[in-house]
């Protein structure tokens, strides 16, 4: 037997024209005509792309090779830092409280729920064992009735996110026959437990209709209540937290449009809060008394702010200032409790709640001390109530969970994480630093080392970025990069344009036409890092997925020799073909966020500007490692294999390039909780490798 060699993929030439500009395509074919069907049945993928994929696995399983004892270190190591038999706190709502929990050996949690001042516990879902014999399974949802009789859960088989929801009988603990495919996983219950709101997908994999489904009735009587028709926007359901009002949401990325269904009156006619205006989002929440809360950017709020209005004129016009907008604070979430709101905000990049008095508007706020941490508001399902949870995490100190009496100002700590295998935060430094951008911003950067880590450029350092959909990575304790820590890796979170770090501004100053602004802050982080000493140029690694792999293939096209090696997670790098395609899932609800080059030559030639697959040249690039599924609906298989592909064809040098596609999973990866380290081992493997340490 001869040993794998590199697979190149056949160059089968598609050329098109955008805008006067010719598009010249060599790898086009590995996009499969049939995906609707492929992400739904795998099997039905064409012979000639799987045999092309299974030979990319076969080449990166060969050169890892020498690496699977080091993997099998990591895998063991990570998985002791996990508390095997762990449970989350229970969550107290009327007679019972609800929780999740882990068996020891378990990939997937059951669904408990005892008495609420405790007594046997009644196991209401076991995904464990759901899961058995399946490649991949993931529970999308379960969400028991208001009378606590019934349990509406979903699960995803395949990756694709086509989940399928059924009911059970939490007496009998059967299912009672109700299954509806095609769906978003998630309910929303009628007040009287008898029936409920859900989003179908279609074969485009949108969310374009919700229905009301009644128990014990075939889905084919399932009665439509909405129907979006525009596709370039995601619809979904909910309910406001005093339990009053079905939620209907239409949005994209900078515009929502809310409809309200009284619980008690499932099937009626849904009620506009306001008619969606370009660029204004809202979401709501009411107070059980006629008032409903609104949070948005309307009127210029650009940090978002919190307005009011009758529920029976809930129009754009009614709406009242209650905290008005201050530049700099960014509002995040809001909860409405029995008298008072509950808010979740960030300002100085750095998270906190505050908590306000409806009637006299009194505030206060829940303070923390560490220089870079992560805050999280855990919603409870009860309305009248004086107690909020909250979860705390700093790089260096594991999660907590506390409960927080609002009348005393207590705080009660309910849950530490458990590192069974030993965790000593005095033995780690964690920092925060701003790197100098080169149009004047400064970039905040997380920092986590071990105390003896030489700060004197010889440490190797893994750099994580992501930077769009204003999402904001926290500053979090991860069990699992402490293995990279621990071998004298410093890791570090580039808060990078595109989230919302430093406030709504940062996020519009990383979008649309001004995208590049993520990759080249990017790059100065890494600059700065080396500058400073926590690392030297070449011994970075670089990591990011999804969209955060769309900036890990922009920055090995713009500064290859910064980077020691790159890991692409699930890369968005074929940018400009996949928006310029609109019967992909994603494609008509992505155009606010980079831009339609359909309709527009100027986004056109923008986006080919620096979309990963066009941009890669003839030159020397660092080692890559790619990963993908062959399930994803998000970040389709055929974009990092089509990256690659060029990649193997025109880059000059002879460092490693691979990619891993889970044939068995879509764009979350392995679906069990040891199945996913699998995965993680293999990336630090790759890291460790290829700055010398394996």
């Amino acid at each position: 037997m001869t040993s794998p060699t590199p697979p190149r993929a056949e160059k089968r030439t598609v050329t098109s024209e955008r805008h006067g500009v010719q598009l010249v395509d060599d790898y086009a074919w590995l996009r499969a005509d049939n995906w609707q069907e492929v992400i739904r049945e795998p099997g039905k993928l064409a012979a000639d792309i799987r045999a092309h994929l299974d030979a990319e696995n076969i080449w990166c399983d060969a050169f890892m090779k020498e690496t699977e004892a080091l993997q099998e270190t990591l895998l063991k190591e990570m998985r002791g830092r996990i508390k095997e038999d762990d449970s989350s706190v229970p969550s107290p709502d009327g007679p019972y409280a609800y929780a999740s929990r882990y068996l020891e050996g378990a990939q997937h949690p059951r669904v408990v729920r005892t008495l609420r001042d405790g007594g046997p516990e009644q196991v209401l879902l076991d995904a464990d064992a759901l899961a058995r014999g399946k490649a991949y399974f993931h529970l999308g949802g379960a969400q028991h009735s208001p009378d606590h009789k019934l349990m509406a859960w979903s699960f995803d088989d395949n990756g694709s996110e086509y989940h399928t929801i059924k009911v059970r009988d939490l007496g009998t603990g059967d299912d009672i026959g109700d299954e509806i495919a095609s769906t978003a996983g998630g309910v929303a219950w009628a007040a009287d437990g008898k029936s409920f709101l859900y989003t179908w997908l279609n074969d485009n994999h949108r969310a374009e209709k919700v229905f009301l489904h009644v128990i014990g009735t075939p889905t084919t009587d399932d009665v439509l209540i909405y129907q979006e028709s525009d596709p370039g926007f995601f619809t979904g359901v909910g309910k406001t937290q005093s339990g009053r009002f079905l939620v209907i949401d239409s949005h994209d990325h900078e515009t929502s449009e809310v409809r309200l269904i009284p619980a008690s009156d499932p099937g009626a006619a849904p009620i506009l809060v306001a008619a969606r205006d370009p660029k204004v989002e809202y979401s709501v929440d009411d107070d059980g008394d006629g008032v409903l809360y609104i949070l948005t950017n309307a009127d210029d709020a650009e940090d978002f702010k919190i307005m009011s209005a009758p529920i029976a004129t809930p129009g754009r016009e009614h709406w009242r200032d209650v905290v008005a907008h201050r530049q700099g604070r960014l509002i995040l979430s809001m909860t409405i409790l029995k008298g008072r709101m509950i808010r979740l905000e960030r300002e100085g990049g750095l998270p906190r709640i505050v908590v306000r008095e409806l009637k006299s508007g009194e505030e206060h706020a829940i303070d923390f001390a560490e220089e870079a941490y992560s805050l999280g508001l855990s919603g409870g399902y009860e309305f009248d109530t004086s107690v909020i949870r909250f979860s705390y995490s700093s790089l260096t100190t594991p999660s907590q969970v506390y409960d927080y009496d609002i009348n005393t100002r207590d705080r009660l700590l309910r849950k530490t994480q458990e590192v069974p295998s030993g965790h000593e935060p005095s033995d780690y430094v964690t920092r925060r630093v701003m790197a100098p951008a080169a149009d004047g911003e400064t970039v905040p950067v997380s920092l986590l080392y071990r105390k003896d880590t030489p700060l004197d450029g010889s440490a190797p350092l893994l750099l994580y970025g992501y930077g769009a959909y204003g999402i904001t990575i926290p500053a979090s304790f991860s069990t699992t990069v402490l293995s990279l820590v621990d071998r004298g890796f410093v890791y570090a979170i580039a808060h990078i344009r595109g989230g919302k770090d430093k406030g709504y501004y940062w996020y519009k100053d990383g979008k649309r036409e001004k995208k590049t602004n993520t990759f080249t802050d990017f790059v100065a982080a890494g600059d700065y890092l080396a500058a400073e000493g926590f690392t030297g140029r070449g011994k970075i690694v670089a990591m990011g997925g999804s969209a955060g792999g769309m900036l890990m293939g922009a920055v090995a096209n713009m500064a290859p020799d910064l980077f020691g090696g790159v890991v692409a997670i699930v890369p968005f790098v074929d940018v400009l073909n996949t928006m310029l395609d609109d019967t992909l899932p994603l494609t008509p609800p992505e155009w606010p966020e980079w831009g339609n080059p359909i309709e527009s030559e100027e986004e056109f030639r923008r986006i080919l500007s620096y979309s990963p697959y066009e941009n890669v040249e003839a030159k020397a690039y660092p080692p890559i490692l790619a990963i993908a599924g062959l399930t994803d609906p998000r970040v389709t298989y055929w974009e990092p294999a089509k990256w690659v592909a060029r990649l193997r064809e025109l880059k000059t040098d002879d460092n490693p390039l691979l990619l891993q596609i889970n044939m068995d999973a879509g764009h979350g990866g392995a679906s069990g909780r040891f199945d996913a380290l699998k995965e993680y081992a293999l990336r630090y493997a790759f890291a460790l490798k290829v700055m010398g340490k394996a």
